[in-house]
């Protein structure tokens, strides 16, 4: 197979790590957020020489940090402007891959859904909806599901994601029915003000609180996305395409040879280091959403600097063990500021710190205005065509 500079390239996204409010923030109500700076003003103290090392804190100047600075800079970093409407993750992930969205997913994490949408899920379906509101599907089985399995209700939940969520106990409401009942909730939420991207079917066993658990009868009903990316690209010129964790569900399987799940955000990477070791050619995807999920949405900024530290750790062994012909690129895909109003996303610019043992200099590029500049270079290092209706050109020239 060949390559113009690397044979293999590391994407690595770390989940929701902005870098300062867009131009555009106050048209999304985030006016003034800025997930690095404020996690460095809370917690000053923060160590993360490799990611300052990559020229983070040249992007992004913080001066309150305690820890030394490093007298070196390795590779070349940019911030990255998004083009797309919306601050969700699949938005961010599908404009890095080429795709421009115009019309937004719609998250209904502070809210839950509308009035309109669950009284028409409930009319179709013939089931009474509870919860409606975010959750994690472990605790609202704790709470509703009793209720469920007494009465034949509907337990609606969502996250910080674009995301419906039905529960089902697979003796009493019945899989069948379920499937059935997410079909309907797909429909609906076609609708563009109701649109998410994933409508997932959770089916439990268990008869009361404290026994319930999932099964794996999961199903999702995802949103492909809506063109053909850089990694369909990659994929059918014969280029390894290998997602680690939440990349497979965010594509749903599009423009994917192999799939990897993870369970944390410190397995994801540390399965990233392992693909260090595996001989291939193109690109490993990979996607670190513990930054997001557990500490950007639950407003923690000490948990949230914890686990960058923790990442920072994992990315000094990482760089340590690249090749020549290896370049990773550390990203993110939209902002959610661990201390500002609310639990939702928010607007920002991400980073772009990518690095190869080869690179013969190190410093800034200038701002870019998508994120579609990383699949871009990607798909122009191994030589293919970007498809038809993608946007996004190809820095790799500015790589060296």
């Amino acid at each position: 197979m060949d390559y113009k500079k690397y044979k293999r390239v590391f994407t690595i996204v770390i989940d929701s790590f902005g870098i300062g409010a867009m131009d555009n923030a106050a048209e999304y109500g985030d006016t003034g957020c800025d997930t690095f700076g404020h996690i460095a003003d809370k917690v000053p103290e923060i160590k993360i020489p490799n990611l300052i090392r990559m020229g983070l804190t040249q992007l992004h100047p913080a001066p309150v940090l305690t820890s030394p600075q490093p007298s070196d800079r390795i590779g070349k970093y940019a911030r990255l402007n998004e083009k797309s409407n919306g601050k969700d993750t699949m938005t961010g992930h599908w404009e890095m891959m080429g795709l421009e969205i115009k019309t937004p997913f719609q998250t209904f994490t502070d809210t839950g859904f509308p009035k309109e949408l669950i009284e028409a899920l409930e009319k179709k379906t013939g089931h009474r909806v509870i919860g409606n509101k975010a959750a994690s599907g472990t605790e609202i089985l704790d709470e509703l599901a009793e209720e469920e399995i007494k009465t034949g209700a509907m337990i609606v939940y969502t996250s910080s994601d674009s995301v419906l969520q039905i529960c089902g106990n697979e003796e009493t409401f019945g899989l069948d029915e379920l499937y059935r009942c997410c079909k309907i909730a797909r429909e609906l939420t076609m609708k563009p003000e109701w649109k998410v991207g994933r409508v997932i079917a959770r089916p439990y066993v268990g008869k009361k609180k404290g026994e319930f658990k999932r099964t794996a009868n999961r199903h999702d009903y995802a949103l492909k996305p809506y063109g053909k990316t850089a990694m369909d690209a990659l994929k059918e010129a014969g280029f390894d395409v290998i997602s680690i964790g939440k990349i497979r569900d965010i594509f749903d399987g599009e423009g994917i040879t192999q799939a990897i799940r993870s369970k944390s955000s410190v397995q994801g990477m540390e399965q990233t280091i392992e693909y260090l070791d595996q001989d291939f050619t193109g690109l490993c995807f990979t996607n670190l959403v513990d930054f997001d999920a557990l500490w950007g949405h639950r407003r923690n900024p000490q948990g949230y600097a914890e686990e960058l530290e923790k990442f920072d750790v994992l990315l000094g062994q990482f760089l340590e063990k690249m090749k020549e012909d290896d370049l990773v690129i550390v990203t993110a895909d939209h902002g959610n500021d661990p201390t500002f109003k609310g639990t939702d996303h928010t607007k920002e610019r991400v980073p772009f710190l990518a690095y190869s043992p080869s690179m013969k200099t190190s410093g800034r590029i200038d701002d870019q205005n998508c994120f579609a500049v990383i699949g871009a270079t990607i798909a122009d290092n191994f030589g293919v065509a970007m498809p038809k209706g993608t946007i996004g050109t190809s820095i790799l020239e500015q790589l060296e």
